[in-house]
């Protein structure tokens, strides 16, 4: 189908025009099982109750002034943030590449006005920060970089979880350390607790500031609000975005009062960013995900949607190889290639994500029912069987 729309997405010949709680509806009525999420963007599924009020009674108050005047709806989030992790400030963004922007700016003028030259930002291959030219420079893989040259200088990849090649690439030249705590569209690879703790340690060791990427592991998808937390560590920077609109389009970048210093008036804007609207659904995305027995409830959950995944790699091993992840945020690795596995899925209507390193992401929404999940574990059953026998 030719359309007037750019196209750069490979899109599935599927669309939808109802969403309720973990199912979506298409054009010809058809209910499809969304463990997708949006990409982890739909935390609370779709036409949550919660968010519907807020976002109608926001709609019918103010939507938009800019940021020239205080915004009530924007102070108010911003403390339930503050209140909720180790950040001391918030600047609100429409999306994780915004956010990928500020962080960036950010850790290095933190370090222009201590007067010192560094510059170099340390990433992981495999990364994924977003799509503007600064984000793209940042992960620094072919497919990302290809044909958009000359990039943004000044970063440096490694290989994920190469601790070695990590101590011998820091210097007194490295403004920052750019992570996610679990790689999303990397492949669901997930940074052990003692690599985020030894991590954090060097940085502290070497003053190079800390920036966590928890747009997809962010807001409750692993179980604790922020995916960081299992370590028990805190970064300088962190870059929230995703499941924090509950489908409404908001980001977030949360610094310290320290690496935040560099950042005053005119330093940076944004027109849309923090507005009554988005930040009014924010604060009610916040207030129900935070909440210590919705985060008991997706352990719970999650627990039981990975022994049933560990079953499916049992009872497939032709098509499923093993689970990665930590908490909704899964991942199937399969034996197949994982685009004939989504489109499979297609058939027995259920929605999955491909990923790189051969993986199936798995995002349902966190309140997803238990019926639900079940309901989930046999139509992944019936397109691995549909595999096999094709």
């Amino acid at each position: 189908m030719i359309t007037s729309v750019l196209p750069t997405y490979n899109r599935a010949p599927l669309a939808f025009v109802k969403g309720e709680g973990s199912w979506l509806i298409a054009e010809d009525g058809g209910r499809y099982l969304d463990l997708g999420s949006g990409i982890a963007v739909n935390a609370l599924g779709h036409a949550h109750p919660a968010l519907v009020e807020t976002i109608t009674a926001q709609a019918q108050k103010l939507w938009h002034v800019s940021n020239v005047y205080r915004i009530p709806e924007q102070e108010a989030l911003a403390d339930l943030l503050v209140e909720k992790t180790f950040a001391d400030t918030v600047f609100f963004t429409n999306s994780g590449t915004e956010a990928a922007e500020l962080a960036i700016k950010m850790a290095r003028k933190y370090w222009y006005d201590k007067g010192e030259p560094r510059s170099e930002i340390i990433a992981f291959e495999g990364a994924f920060h977003g799509r503007s030219t600064g984000a793209i420079a940042a992960a620094g893989s072919e497919k990302m970089v290809k044909g958009f040259g000359p990039l943004m200088p000044g970063f440096r990849q490694l290989p994920f979880g190469d601790h070695d090649a990590l101590r011998a690439a820091i210097s007194d030249k490295t403004a920052a350390v750019i992570i996610e705590p679990i790689q999303g569209e990397g492949g669901i690879r997930t940074l052990p607790d003692a690599c985020l703790k030894g991590l954090r340690d060097l940085c502290d060791e070497t003053g190079a500031l800390l920036i966590f990427d928890e747009v997809q592991c962010g807001m409750g998808r692993t179980g604790k609000l922020f995916a960081h937390e299992w370590a028990g560590v805190s970064p300088d920077i962190m870059m929230v975005a995703k499941g924090i609109g509950g489908g409404f389009p908001l980001g977030a970048v949360l610094a310290s009062e320290k690496a935040a210093s560099g950042m005053v008036a005119g330093t940076h804007g944004s027109t849309y960013g923090g507005n009554p609207l988005g930040c009014a659904v924010g604060a009610t995305v916040m207030r129900i995900v935070s909440d210590d027995a919705f985060l008991a409830e997706v352990n719970r959950k999650a627990a039981l949607f990975r022994q049933g995944l560990e079953g499916l790699v049992a009872t497939h091993p032709a098509v499923f190889k093993a689970v990665r992840g930590q908490g909704l945020m899964l991942g199937l690795e399969c034996v197949l290639p994982n685009a004939d596995v989504v489109k499979a899925g297609y058939d027995q209507q259920i929605l999955t994500v491909a990923a790189s390193d051969n993986v199936l992401r798995l995002l349902p929404a966190l309140t997803i029912s238990d019926a639900d999940l079940a309901e989930a574990l046999r139509r992944l059953d019936a397109t691995a069987t549909r595999l096999e026998t094709a």
